[in-house]
Parts: C-alpha cells; structure tokens; sequence
C-alpha cells in the first residue's frame, strides 16, 4: 500500500509543477521523474496512517460524482422543457433526409437532437456565428466512425474517401453541407475529444441512456452485472522503476497508466501497461441481453474490487436504480461495506481460497449448531456483519435440546456467507447469468473499435469509452444487428420473485 501511496504523490507533484508534461522529450521526463521521486522517497514517513480516499489512491478522483451532472430523471425533464421556451417549437421538428438510405443510420440520426446535444457539449464561450463546424457535428462524426469504421485511422477518416462531396451520405449524418467541401480536419476531433470535461462527458452519456430506457430493451426486472477488461497502452517503458519493500514503483510517460497482471491467454503476456476499464452492464434476464450503462478507467495494477464501490456511488449518482450486481470473484463484498454503504447486495462465486466455517457441510450447504448437532438450521437473516441462524428442528425432535443455544452468527466472507449468501436458488441463478456480462466487452472491443484505440491518456479512454458505450446502445436500439433468442422463463420467474 505504501508503495501506491508514494506513486500517487510522484505523479501529483509531476502534473502540479510540469503542466506541458506531454510537449516535454523522454529524455527530460526521465530527469525530472527521477529527481521527483527521489525527493519524496528520502521524505516519506512509512510508520504514518494511510487516509487517502480510495479514489484518489486508485488515480480516478476526476471520475467521481460532480456538480451539474445530471441524474435520469433531470435530464428527462430538460429534455422534454427544452424547447419549452420556443413558441411555435419549430427546433424539435425532425426533418428526413433521403440522402441517409442506411436504415440503422437513419434510426439513429432521429435520437440525435442536434440542439440538445450541443448545449449539452458547448464550451462556455461558445459561439454559433464563429464556427464552421460545430460542435454536435463533431460528435456525429464521432459516432459514424465507431458505428461504421471502427477499423480506420482519424487521419484517413477525416478525407474525401470518406466526406467527400460524392460521400452524401456521411456528410448528411455528420450535418455538413452538400453544397460545398468543408469538413473537418482530424486534428480538430482530436481537439473536441481533450476539451469535453467529465462533466460534459457524463451528461451526453445520460441524453442516450434516457432514451435506451424508454427503447423497451430493458424490461422491469434488470440484474446489473460488473466486470472489466485491459486496454494496453502505447508506453512500454518506464521513465523510472524503484523497488519499495517486495512492490516495484513504476513511472511512466503517460502518468496515469501502470504495470498490472493480465488474465490468463495464451496469445498474450502475463503482464499489461495501461489501464483497466470496469464496467457496470444492465441484463435483460428474459433474454439474455446485456448493455453497457457506465465506466470508470483506473491504471491496470490496481485490484478489481477497489472500483466496486466508486463504480456503484456513481452510478446511483446518475440515477440508475442498483439493487444487485452479480460479478466475479475480483469484486466480492468479503466485509459486507458495500452493502452497508450503497445498499447493493454483490453476489460472486465462491472462492476456492475461502475457508468453509465449522460446522458447515457442503454439496448442498447446510449450517450445524456445533459439533454434536445432526439437524441443518434455517437461516433468519442478515445482520451488520453476518448471517444468523436458528435452530430448525420441531419439539421433541433433537436429543440435545436442553442444552443447545439453537442459534449461531456466522460472519460474512468470499465463500457461501457473502452478504446475499450463496444458500439460495437465486443466488446461484445470478451468477449463472453472469457470463452475458463479457458480451459488451467483445462488442465494444471488437465490432467498435475499443481494442483498437490509441491508448496515450486516461482522460481520452475516458472519452473514448464512454463514446463506444453510446454507440453500442445506439446499435442495440436500433435492433438491426440482433440475433432473435428465445425468452428464458426460469430467469424471468427469479427476478419477478426478487424484483
């Protein structure tokens, strides 16, 4: 821990006194890392309490819940009073444009309110009359290269193979003239994309997931699922590396990013620089389908379980309703916190490290009193840190009746007790389900693009990830690319059950 605490203050005393870090040579980054971090090894106190909040120790306290984000419900109200103001409410009029022939384009260019959206992404000093390009073109054409050239640099993107005057198409959804042969440059959406804040970014996420909620691809029982997935970064190398205890420091040119372990495959290293993206899904458990709602991007040697509660705080933030998450063993609520402090019951498998308790048998799981007890008992119910149980058998029924306590705690861990204990149907029902979490992975990886992104600052996966889930929602609305399954009614009778 002391070792991540003293990376923390390295990169924040680089940012604070080196704001050109990005235009400065390898060469000087490497002299100037150096120095700072001998200076706060040789001042470093081991012996002190660690209070760091663990936003900031995990390098994602600017993805935090912020003043003038949006919840659902707000953005829904704005939304709908928009154009409140407008007399004859000729800005909301949709207009067709014959030009766009591809129906999943089509359908998409009708979600896209071309007003709200720019209000929503403007800078303060915005100026409509100024600007060629404005800046809700400049998202449609975000969005156009991730629906259809995920494959294509910016650079060729940005031509005439793709904007050219004969390419009405694109230059239709993209809002650009047809009269003419303006277009933007590709260092101009380099610039859109590092001047959109959190804020903003947050707030164009929440326009489209309104709309996602009222498409009817969700129904009235959701299961939320968490998981995440590695993005390698173009860094390789550490400007420095210094051994603290048994943990190595690492520093390197892109300041946010660092060294973790990669899970196993075989085409790959054990090992990745770069960042981790977690990511909170919604499943429909009538069908199987799974949508990414929102993500936060943390450096890839950071554990798992440290996003969990971030992750759920902001997504309540945004108004998603969350009452169970089914995840992995990396994001195990072992202490019951995250149920105590966001009242979301987390539900993983059991791990194989975790100790059975005393008198516990397994295959199925059934809790003793103590050691001379041959009756299972009923569980009553959760207190703060454990599950309580009490004596199941009748009247008469067990020889040792006048002396047993016919009650036992039984803390919670990673095992069988999690807060939402692994005793029940349910519980093994979610996490059967939970597989259909990785299924937004391989879509905004492999059909957008994800995996083919540039990876060279945590801000721009930022940007980059929240613009890939849109456009996944914005495909899986449009429902041209799904395959038709069969509705599963065993899953459909769980959650009406759980609700």
């Amino acid at each position: 821990m002391n070792s991540k605490h003293i990376r923390t203050i390295v990169v924040k005393q680089l940012k604070k006194k080196y704001p050109g870090w990005k235009k400065l040579t390898r060469k000087v980054k490497k002299e100037l890392t150096k120095q700072v971090l001998d200076e706060v090894l040789n001042n470093y106190d081991y012996d002190q309490a660690l209070d760091m909040p663990i936003e900031e120790l995990t390098g994602i306290s600017n993805q935090t819940p912020q003043t003038g984000v949006k919840n659902l419900s707000e953005m829904a109200d704005y939304i709908d009073n928009f154009y409140h103001d407008n007399i004859f409410g000729f800005g909301a009029l949709k207009k067709s444009y014959p030009e766009i022939y591809d129906e999943e384009l089509r359908i998409i260019d009708n979600l896209l309110d071309d007003q709200i959206l720019n209000s929503l992404i403007s800078p303060a000093n915005y100026s409509a009359p100024h600007r060629l390009i404005k800046p809700y073109q400049l998202l449609r054409m975000e969005l156009l290269k991730i629906i259809k050239y995920p494959e294509i640099s910016y650079r060729k993107f940005c031509s005439d193979d793709y904007f050219g005057r004969d390419c009405k198409q694109n230059r239709r959804f993209a809002r650009l003239s047809l009269s003419n042969k303006i277009q933007a440059h590709h260092t101009e959406l380099c610039h859109f994309r590092s001047s959109l804040s959190f804020k903003k970014v947050m707030n164009l996420l929440l326009y489209f997931l309104h709309y996602f909620y009222k498409s009817g691809c969700l129904e009235n029982t959701v299961i939320h699922g968490i998981d995440s997935s590695e993005l390698p970064s173009e860094v390789k190398y550490p400007l420095c590396a210094v051994k603290v205890g048994r943990n190595k420091i690492r520093i390197y040119s892109d300041l946010d990013c660092d060294c973790g372990t990669r899970r196993n495959k075989r085409d790959k290293s054990h090992y990745v620089v770069g960042y981790r993206l977690h990511t909170l899904t919604a499943i429909n458990p009538s069908t199987g389908h799974s949508f990414p709602l929102i993500s936060l991007v943390g450096a890839a040697n950071h554990h798992d379980s440290l996003f969990l509660k971030p992750l759920i705080k902001l997504a309540q933030s945004m108004g998603i309703d969350v009452k169970l998450i089914t995840a992995d063993q990396a994001y195990h609520d072992s202490d019951g916190s995250v149920l105590q402090e966001t009242g979301v019951y987390v539900v993983a498998p059991a791990s194989e490290k975790t100790k059975v308790p005393e008198n516990v048998l397994e295959s199925p799981v059934r809790v003793l009193c103590h050691d001379f007890c041959e009756i299972p008992m009923m569980r009553l119910g959760t207190l703060d840190k454990g599950h309580e149980f009490g004596c199941a058998a009748s009247s008469g029924e067990c020889p040792i009746e006048s002396g047993c306590p016919k009650s036992r705690t039984i803390g919670f861990d990673n095992g069988y007790f999690q807060p939402m204990p692994l005793l029940h149907t349910e519980s093994e029902q979610s996490i059967a389900i939970r597989k259909n979490c990785e299924r937004p992975f391989n879509l905004m990886k492999k059909r957008e693009g994800l995996e083919q992104t540039r990876v060279r600052s945590q801000s721009g996966v930022v940007f980059r990830s929240t613009l890939t889930t849109i456009a996944t929602l914005l495909i899986e609305m449009a429902g041209l690319r799904r395959k038709p399954r069969k509705k599963n009614t065993g899953q459909m009778e769980l959650f009406a059950a759980t609700g």
